[in-house]
């Protein structure tokens, strides 16, 4: 019943990525979420997000962000990182996935997407059929409405931990 939102990876950080391996494998786009994936809510990219974007270029990797927020805020980001972007995306909507590998020149096998919320990143993510990271929120405090979703993301992510012990 809840498969439908796991993610095929859980991971604490989007930092924590083996982006080479993914390489490796054939992958040459990720799509990020901006807010509790790179950054805390609203703050600017750090160091650590402009170091991550470089790195990414260097291996190849063609970027771009996926943001439900307004287009100030995420073209901003966007020019601080380096990075194509697309606001007001509608997540869970498959549609900003697919304007965001367009935007890439990449497909559903060649494209990689982080987040940190279940029921718009990564269930957006699962139904456009791309390779799904969930990390971890780098920030507690969210907007109401991001709190009132992470109560039933938790149950989900119960599920997807006991399905994942079962597949040992």
């Amino acid at each position: 019943m809840f498969r439908r939102f796991y993610p095929r990876q859980y991971l604490a950080s989007a930092y924590d990525i083996p982006y080479e391996r993914f390489r490796e494998k054939g992958v040459r786009g990720v799509i990020f979420d901006i807010d509790n994936t790179l950054v805390p809510h609203d703050a600017p990219a750090d160091g650590r997000a402009r170091e991550l974007f470089a790195h990414l270029r260097g291996l190849g990797f063609a970027t771009c962000l996926l943001s439900n927020n307004k287009e100030r805020r995420v073209a901003e980001f966007a020019g601080q990182v380096g990075s194509r972007y697309i606001f007001k995306a509608g997540k869970p909507s498959v549609k900003g996935y697919e304007r965001a590998m367009e935007e890439m020149g990449t497909d559903r096998k060649t494209t990689l997407f982080v987040g940190d919320q279940l029921f718009t990143d990564i269930w957006g993510a699962n139904r456009a059929g791309i390779y799904s990271v969930l990390t971890k929120p780098i920030n507690p405090r969210e907007e109401i409405q991001i709190v009132l979703k992470r109560i039933p993301e938790r149950l989900v992510l119960r599920f997807y931990e006991r399905d994942r012990r079962r597949k040992g």
